[in-house]
């Protein structure tokens, strides 16, 4: 078994079963989510924020497919890319699991997902977060 490690460690916590969250801040100040999580607001300045576990669902606000690699990128490609918006009000930049940008649309639901990107210098496995469509029940 191939060990992993998160593209950038506090983005999210992943349970042994592929499971997980992405972690968000929040500011009791002015009662408002930030991501990533930081103990100070990026809104209003506050200190003391605390780390909260965001929402696994989401909405689809924007979207396109990445077909060239970007520099330091070395990953496959094409890939998903996009915004979302969680339910805790916040819209994150996010790679998505879908590369057929015709196949997706304004407002579709997601669902949290994790990735491998690629394998670092060390032979680990490097996850990152993703959203794919929501299937149909």
């Amino acid at each position: 078994m191939t060990a992993s490690v998160p593209v950038t460690a506090g983005l999210f916590e992943l349970g042994a079963d592929g499971s997980g969250h992405l972690l968000g801040g929040w500011c009791a100040a002015c009662a408002r989510y930030h991501f990533p999580a930081t103990t100070s607001c990026p809104y209003c300045s506050a200190e003391g924020c605390e780390t909260r576990r965001l929402g696994e669902r989401a909405t689809l606000c924007l979207f396109t497919t990445v077909v060239n690699r970007p520099p330091g990128y070395s990953g496959e490609v094409p890939f998903g890319f996009g915004v979302v918006e969680l339910p805790e009000g916040l819209q994150i930049i996010a790679r998505l699991t879908e590369t057929d940008a015709a196949r997706l649309a304004f407002g579709a639901p997601m669902r949290l997902t994790f990735v491998p990107l690629h394998l670092d210098d060390e032979g680990r496995q490097v996850i990152s977060y993703a959203f794919a469509p929501l299937e149909p029940t």
